[in-house]
C-alpha cells in the first residue's frame, strides 16, 4: 500500500491528487510518500467520529518536504502524546475504521490506509 501524491507537468504536487493540479497542470506521476517523514503543523482530538471510527480520534495536518516543495496530508494519529513541530511518519494500518459499525453496506466500509506516529 502507498500513499501517493501527484506531481504536475507544472512541477507542483499536491496529495491528495486531483485531475487538474492548483496551477491548471495535468497529473504527470504519483509519489510515494510512505517513506517519508513529516512535521506536525497542527493537531487535534475529535470527541464524535462517524460509526466505526475509534473514540477519541486524533488527527493531524502534517508537512512533508517532496522535491523542495511543502506538501500537507491530514490523517489520523497513533497518539495523542504529540505536539506541533513533532517528528512523524506513515504506518500502515489495515483497518481505519470498524467495518460493520452501523454501515448498511460494510464492504463499502473497507478502509486500509495509514496514520502518523512519531519517529521518536
Amino acid at each position: 500500500m502507498t500513499l501517493k501524491a501527484t506531481k504536475y507537468d507544472d512541477g507542483t504536487i499536491t496529495y491528495p491528487g486531483h485531475p487538474v493540479g492548483p496551477e491548471g497542470g495535468e497529473p504527470e506521476e504519483e509519489i510515494d510518500l510512505s517513506e517519508e517523514t513529516a512535521t506536525v503543523i497542527t493537531w487535534t482530538t475529535s470527541q464524535a467520529t462517524p460509526p466505526g471510527v475509534r473514540q477519541p480520534n486524533h488527527l493531524a495536518i502534517v508537512e512533508l518536504d517532496v522535491e523542495d516543495q511543502p506538501v500537507r496530508v491530514l490523517g489520523q494519529l497513533t497518539t495523542d502524546e504529540i505536539e506541533i513541530g513533532d517528528e512523524v511518519r506513515p504506518t500502515y494500518v489495515e483497518e481505519l475504521r470498524e467495518p460493520g459499525a452501523g454501515i448498511r453496506e460494510p464492504e463499502s466500509q473497507d478502509w486500509d490506509g495509514y496514520r502518523f506516529e512519531p519517529t521518536r
